[in-house]
This record gives structure tokens, sequence and C-alpha cells, in this order.
């Protein structure tokens, strides 16, 4: 490429004769120059086009491409200028290396400008992939920026006439030996990756574990996910194990809210019309029970002692299920000791079949 600038450049060098420093400081104007049309021309057109669509990192892709193109030109230009004055060896060669290093440089932080901002128009997009979101965000741009520099580092290499091969055989080696020596680690990365992508669960998400653990998400890593349960007591769990578990998320679903079940057993002889409208009562006056959806009463079965009743009511967060249960019951309790409902215990008769002699 530069062989053909420079013979397009020749006939209009002619005109400083024989005079390489003079060509090479010519050059070097002509590419500032340029340099400079592209910054408040080029630059300009190309932003102008670019606010005129509806999309907003555009904007954002040709702000970041001001620098790399500006620096390439001034570059292109130094290493002509370079190739005229005609350094020796090995000088010439160290000079052209700094050069192409430097260009690489520049482009690199380009490349990682512009993942960035597409990675993140992408997760603040309605319609956008569902493995990118809020939540894996860092983690795909932590990924594309080793990608981008791992690439970035064996480019500046070549460039300094540097034998590769060796190094990739040996970094394939040592990666066969790290993932068998961190495989557990690796299972737990890669799983995190899934949850994160799959979103079963978010932060502030009240979940039960198969184990029977439950509390609220409080950090999902790369490596675990943490939960405080209702005794304040944090739970780390490794990811490979979240990811192949059965997790009851009690905050999901289209709501938050939680449904709670006030078991209430009667005894046998009892109202049940007034059983219904005593515990609809108490559902529909209580501040902490959802009206919306309506809360319910249910006739179970005929249990061993009582009439079995479930008074079913949302609430608005599952947290709350444990206070509200408490407050509710004693409604009942109270309720019922007014109104005349008995609440049976279990009761056994003994029948005496005959008294020893």
């Amino acid at each position: 490429m530069l062989n053909e600038i420079q013979i397009w450049l020749a006939p209009y060098l002619e005109i400083f004769g024989e005079h390489p420093w003079l060509k090479a400081v010519a050059v070097i104007l002509v590419f500032l120059a340029l340099a400079w049309i592209f910054d408040n021309i080029i630059s300009v057109t190309l932003k102008k086009l670019t606010a005129r669509t509806r999309f907003g990192f555009d904007d954002q892709i040709v702000e970041h491409l001001h620098s790399p193109i500006y620096f390439s030109v001034i570059l292109i230009g130094a290493a002509l200028a370079i190739n005229l004055v005609e350094i020796e060896a090995p000088f010439d060669s160290i000079i052209f290396s700094s050069l192409q290093t430097i260009a690489y440089i520049v482009w690199t932080v380009f490349l990682i400008r512009v993942v960035r901002t597409i990675l993140r128009a992408i997760a603040a997009n309605d319609q956008r992939l569902a493995i990118v979101h809020h939540q894996t965000l860092p983690l795909f741009e932590n990924i594309a920026l080793i990608v981008i520099v791992v690439l970035a580092v064996y480019v500046v290499f070549s460039a300094w006439n540097v034998d590769m091969t060796a190094w990739l055989a040996s970094a394939g080696i040592i990666g066969i030996a790290v993932g068998f020596a961190a495989k557990d680690t690796l299972a737990n990365l890669f799983s995190g990756v899934f949850i994160m992508a799959d979103a079963p669960y978010k932060i502030g998400d009240y979940v039960v574990l198969e184990t029977g653990e439950r509390g609220a998400i409080t950090n999902i890593g790369i490596r675990s996910t943490r939960m405080m349960t209702r005794d304040d007591i944090e739970i780390t769990v490794p990811n490979s194990v979240m990811g192949n578990t059965k997790i009851i998320n009690e905050s999901g679903g289209p709501e938050e809210k939680y449904r709670i079940r006030v078991a209430v057993g009667v005894a046998y002889g009892s109202d049940i019309d007034k059983v219904r409208d005593v515990l609809m009562d108490i559902a529909l006056t209580d501040e902490n029970v959802c009206q919306e959806p309506e809360p319910r009463v249910r006739f179970r079965q005929f249990g061993a002692s009582s009439l079995d009743f479930e008074l079913l009511c949302w609430i608005e967060q599952p947290v709350l299920r444990g206070r509200i249960l408490d407050i509710l019951y004693c409604k009942v309790y109270k309720r019922f000791i007014e109104e005349g409902v008995e609440i049976p215990y279990s009761k056994h008769d003994l029948y005496i079949k005959e008294l020893p002699k």
C-alpha cells in the first residue's frame, strides 16, 4: 500500500529534486492536511448522515471513528516520509514496527469502544437478543475485551516479526492443563453464564431451593449465587448446583404478588355459611391483603375432628408471608370466639370392654 501511494506521489515530488528530507517534510504536511480535512469535513458530513437515522449508537460509532482515522492518516504520512528518507537498517524496521504498533493500539481502542457501544445498545433495546441484557452485559463486554486484546497482542507481535507458533502451542497445552485442574470452576462459570442468559431468577426475588432454604437473591455472580434467608443468614450456592436443581421462584410469574393459605378447622355442626362470611370479612377488611385478585374461601374436606376450610388471599410480596399469616390467624381466632364458632381439638372416646377381675 505504501509503495502504491509513493508511486502515485512521485510525479508531484519531483519538484523537490534530489532532496529526500524536503520530500519527507512535504509528504508529512500533505497528510497532516488530509487528516485536518477528514476531521473538519468528512467527519462532520458523516455525523449529519447518522443524525438522520433512528438509531443512536451509529452517532457514537462515528464519534469513536474520528480518532483512529485521523491518526492513521498521520501515521501513513510518517511511514511514507521515512521510506523516502531511506533510513539504514535496522532502524528503519524498528521505526516501521513502532508506527504499526501505534496504529494497532489506536484501532484496538476503537474496536473496544464500538463493541461496547453495540452491546449496550442491544441490552437497552426491548427487542434485543434474549441472551444480552443488563445482567449479562458485563460478561459479554469482558469476553469481547479479552478477544480483542488477545488478537491485538498477536498482531503487534507479528509486526515485530515475533514467531507466535511456539507461544500458541504452549498456550494450548496450558489451557488443557488448566481446564482439567479447574473443571469445577469452569462448570460454575458456564452455569453462571446460562443463569444470567436464561434469567430464572433475578436479584431481589424470593426463591426456595430444593433443599428447603428460602430467601432473597442478593447477588448473581460468575461463580456462585448468594441469597439472604429470613434469619439474616447468607447462603452461597455454586452456580453449577443452581443450574442443575429445582428452584421455586416465589416472585416469578406475571406479578410479584404471592398467595397465602390460612387453614382453619371448625367443629362438626358449625354453620358453614357463617364461617365463610367471617373469613371473607377478615380478608376484605385487612389492609395487608390485596383486593385484586379477590380473596376466596374454600371448604376443603371433612377432617377427622373438624370441617377443614382454607382462606386464600394475595399479598404484595412473598417476604410478607410470615407476618401477615400471623395477623390473619390472630384475627380468625378472635372473631371465632366472638361469633361462637368452635375450633375443635382432637378428641378420642375410650370404650372399656371389661374390667379385670
